[in-house]
């Protein structure tokens, strides 16, 4: 075999060609992410609740746990995560603090809400007064994406669910939790507003779709490149024949 590489397309190739590979292993080890996410999410929210800890408890045992919640919601206080879908309908989540009977107070998505609802006035049967039971599950604080606009408190535009910044923009004193919020779950087939979670996630794993896609186009890199150089009569295979 004989082969003379052209060296401007050799010297585009192959940085595209390692950038191609990193893409789908690095969707490889976001699959493996994905399982272990999967697993502990079916296994922690199918355990018995527990009671609501400490602002300062440490959590990576705690994620995902079902929490058992008693306190009084702060209608006044709600505020609204931008950009959130259901069934393919832009909308809200409502973010509403609760009053927990310990005196605490803590963040609780409630779920989604189109346009038309996000005004409470035309919702006011999610407006629950008094005493309130909520069954949820304890979330991390959320980190922003790459492609996620910062938070903008004094606009009332709120793109990631961090609570230390909400309790602050609300002034909700000492005593409302940072490190963690909770997300209401839907304990019943009967659909209101606000729209919960459901009890149980279906959540998308795609990575190893996303993984073959990346290898499979490296794969056409390659086949395009020695495709290139056979035709050039720069790639030869066997012995030429003497004259």
């Amino acid at each position: 075999m004989k082969f003379r590489p052209f060296l401007w397309l050799t010297i585009v190739t192959i940085p595209s060609l390692l950038v191609l590979i990193g893409l789908g292993s690095w969707q490889l080890q976001r699959l493996q992410w994905k399982n272990d996410l999967i697993s502990r999410f079916e296994a922690r929210s199918a355990a018995d609740a527990i009671a609501i800890p400490a602002s300062n408890a440490e959590l990576d045992d705690l994620e995902f746990r079902s929490l058992a919640l008693n306190g009084v919601f702060q209608h006044d206080k709600e505020t609204f995560l931008t950009g959130r879908t259901y069934e393919g309908n832009a909308g809200f989540h409502v973010v509403t603090p609760l009053l927990l009977d310990d005196g605490r107070t803590i963040l609780i998505n409630r779920g989604w809400v189109s346009e038309d609802y996000r005004n409470p006035a035309k919702r006011t049967f999610s407006q629950i007064d008094g005493k309130a039971s909520v069954t949820g599950i304890l979330r991390r604080p959320g980190v922003k994406g790459y492609f996620v606009p910062e938070n903008e408190p004094e606009n009332g535009f709120w793109f990631t669910l961090v609570p230390s910044q909400i309790n602050q923009h609300l002034a909700l004193g000492d005593a409302a939790i940072d490190q963690f919020y909770a997300d209401a779950l839907r304990t019943s087939d009967v659909v209101t507003l606000p729209i919960a979670a459901k009890t149980k996630l279906n959540l998308r794993n795609a990575h190893l779709s996303y993984a073959m896609t990346w290898y499979g186009i490296a794969l056409a890199l390659i086949g395009v490149y020695l495709a290139f150089h056979y035709q050039a009569g720069r790639l030869q295979f066997g012995r030429r024949q003497k004259d």
